[in-house]
């Protein structure tokens, strides 16, 4: 499979010839995985686990529904158990995937970027005492610049418009109100 360089490629039709390749080549691998048989202990773990992530997620979901309703007119937003339920669905189907992943056994050794993240995180958990948002912000740009983003109208997108978008909807649309912060004062009053 060709690497993906954006840089060596000379215009449109070069990048949409090999994105049709990498695509239709994954799909192919993929099918051709989960029609082998391989080893007992392979074949088993790939199929177990994604079943307990999934029976985890059954049960969890079981118990959201056990949660109180918020009565109609004390509700802002929405009930308890949505969120979660969400959340738990995007897993389940995360977890339906992971039968037909090429799993990968001889493992290089951990990236730097792993540890630039990681300590992108802690210093993301340090800045929401001063807010949430301006944390949110820096976390975000400084995140994928580390990445290597580096056109600078994509990094003001990420930096700019995620954490204003994030918080007008969870504001206006779920009528969340967050915890007050040197931005958030001046919105809320």
């Amino acid at each position: 499979m060709p690497s993906l360089n954006w840089a060596s490629f000379n215009n449109s039709s070069e990048r949409a010839s090999f994105l049709g390749h990498l695509f239709s080549s994954r799909f192919h691998q993929m099918a051709h995985q989960s029609n082998s048989i391989k080893s007992g202990s392979a074949n088993f773990s790939r199929w177990v686990i994604p079943g307990l992530i999934i029976s985890f997620c059954a049960i969890a979901f079981y118990l959201t529904t056990q949660f109180d309703r918020v009565p109609e007119i004390l509700k802002r937003g929405i009930q308890p158990s949505d969120f979660p339920q969400i959340i738990l669905m995007l897993l389940i189907g995360l977890a339906c995937l992971l039968p037909f992943e090429n799993t990968q056994h001889n493992r290089s050794a951990v990236p730097p970027s792993v540890f630039i993240s990681l300590s992108l995180m802690v210093g993301f958990v340090l800045l929401t005492h001063l807010d949430f948002f301006i944390a949110l912000g820096c976390f975000s740009g400084m995140l994928s610049f580390s990445w290597g983003e580096r056109r600078l109208g994509a990094l003001l997108l990420v930096t700019l418009f995620f954490p204003n978008f994030v918080f007008f909807l969870f504001d206006l649309v779920f009528e969340v109100r967050f915890p007050r912060g040197l931005l958030t004062n001046l919105w809320y009053g």
